[in-house]
């Protein structure tokens, strides 16, 4: 093996650390068998670290320093190549073939499209390159996932809809359904979950898939399912992400309809905290950036050096490929201070600006 034997002494005592995540849920769809890694070639272990966008505020705000600092932490050797694919497919298969090119030791992806990348992950693993797949699970011969519950992040959000809508009878709560994309494994799990609790307890009125994740494209839906139903027709919005609940509630403002009616989310981006502080959005689901990214930058680490996932990865997606599947929370106003203020995701200057300061007295948020 390359590393050193301080590495090896830190990525034992990474496992026994990782151990002690929360894991939870099952997962569905992935690809074939997996063959064993191979022991890196001498020299200076490398990862290929590749992020779909750079318009998601996630990737660069959260997933990608956390995961290079953890890998640097574990493995001081260890180089980090880090790529964004601008929401473009075939800029990240030109990306996984740089980095085979380049002969990386393994490769940590978030996928812009599932399907349109495994002739990709097949490559690398033809070159013996691991792939860890990370928060979407890509179709092919991946050799471990990290990621949330993605039926339980549909759940939380179709069960907070309901509470936020009040104990009416199905037939007269109506509400529009703006999914992610479907074409994301993720988006697909969030809409299962989402359908297992609403189905018979609401009307689903209008019910879309919005491509790319794209804000825009849930502006369009929103705004066409208000022209198609009217503005008084509208009990409730399911949104899959924060993303699309910023373009559902843009095109709910531009109808003047008030009050707006509850909208759920996705991702605690800062910019949702403050609507559901200024009571714009109902909910969001908090994902813990740190603990996903943490436990990635492990596995990756063992990966680059010949090793297995190790026994962090508990769970099992499409029956055989090693998962660390964590639990969602919900967050509405009332749990803001203990979710993303407490773990030190946002502070309550950053969330209380100028703009939202009598939203956050209101609140309790002021310091």
């Amino acid at each position: 093996m390359r590393g050193r034997p301080r590495d090896a002494v830190v990525l034992v005592a990474a496992v026994s650390l990782a151990l002690a995540l929360g894991a939870c849920g099952k997962a569905a769809e992935s690809g074939t068998a997996v063959r064993p890694v191979s022991p890196p070639t001498p020299g200076r272990p490398t990862i290929g670290l590749l992020v779909p966008d750079s318009t998601t505020p996630r990737w660069d705000r959260f997933d990608r320093p956390l995961i290079e600092r953890r890998i640097h932490q574990l493995c001081h050797d260890c180089e980090v190549r880090s790529v964004s694919a601008q929401g473009d497919v075939a800029i990240q298969q030109q990306q996984v073939d740089s980095m085979i090119i380049r002969g990386v030791d393994a490769l940590v992806l978030v996928p812009v499209d599932a399907k349109s990348m495994r002739p990709a992950v097949e490559k690398a693993y033809d070159a013996r390159i691991p792939v860890l797949s990370y928060d979407r699970l890509a179709q092919g011969p991946i050799s471990a996932y990290v990621s949330f519950d993605g039926k339980e992040v549909g759940r939380l959000q179709a069960r907070a809809l309901l509470r936020a809508m009040g104990h009416r009878s199905a037939h007269d709560r109506g509400i529009v359904m703006i999914n992610g994309d479907q074409a994301d494994p993720n988006g697909v799990a969030f809409k299962k979950g989402a359908l297992s609790v609403l189905t018979g307890k609401v009307r689903i009125d209008k019910s879309y898939d919005a491509a790319g994740w794209r804000p825009e494209n849930a502006y369009a839906d929103m705004s066409g399912a208000i022209a198609a139903l009217g503005p008084h027709r509208i009990d409730g919005v399911y949104s899959a992400n924060d993303g699309l609940a910023s373009g559902v509630i843009a095109a709910l403002r531009a109808n003047f309809i008030r009050p707006i009616p509850p909208v759920t989310g996705q991702d605690a981006e800062l910019a949702a905290i403050q609507r559901i502080v200024d009571g714009e959005q109902y909910m969001t689901v908090y994902k813990p950036f740190k603990p996903e990214a943490y436990t990635a930058a492990e596995i990756a680490v063992a990966l680059a050096h010949g090793m297995g996932p190790g026994p962090v990865a508990r769970e099992r997606v499409n029956g055989h490929v090693p998962a660390v599947l964590l639990r969602p929370i919900p967050l509405t106003v009332h749990s803001i201070e203990k979710t993303v203020v407490k773990d030190g995701m946002y502070t309550i200057d950053q969330i209380c600006t100028p703009q939202y300061r009598s939203a956050c007295e209101r609140a309790g948020l002021m310091p």
